[in-house]
């Protein structure tokens, strides 16, 4: 006893549907891949070369009215801008928030600043730096 095959003939009737539909979406991925990442591409770009003023803070030391903050700055040679710094208390409250200005032609700045706060602050953050 032998059970008939459900399956076409090989080439005798051409592709069929469900081969045409896997094609097309393969090419539709593809190109929305290719999209997703040229896109992605740019924006991280602009990002990287957008960003004139870079820091970090070194270190901050608290005292009972104000924090005092090691900032290292890196800016392009010649761009004026501004950090803004903040500060919390314990309890996660805001107590300080100041910007600090970077003009000039060096490109690295090493500067101690010093950030008034309204009662104790336990960390100095910073926020950003932007270009004017």
């Amino acid at each position: 006893m032998s059970t008939a095959s459900t399956r076409l003939p090989e080439g005798r009737y051409g592709r069929s549907t469900d081969e045409r539909a896997d094609r097309k979406l393969k090419i539709v991925a593809a190109v929305l891949g290719s999209v997703l990442l040229v896109v992605v591409g740019w924006f991280g770009y602009h990002y990287v070369v957008g960003n004139k003023i870079s820091a970090e803070i070194i270190t901050f030391k608290t005292y009972d009215d104000s924090v005092k903050v090691h900032l290292e700055v890196r800016k392009d040679s010649g761009t004026n801008g501004y950090c803004t710094v903040r500060s919390q208390a314990e309890n996660g409250a805001e107590v300080g928030r100041a910007d600090f200005r970077f003009d000039g032609d060096a490109t690295r700045i090493d500067r101690l600043v010093t950030l008034r706060t309204t009662s104790q602050g336990t960390t100095a953050e910073l926020l950003g730096c932007h270009s004017d």
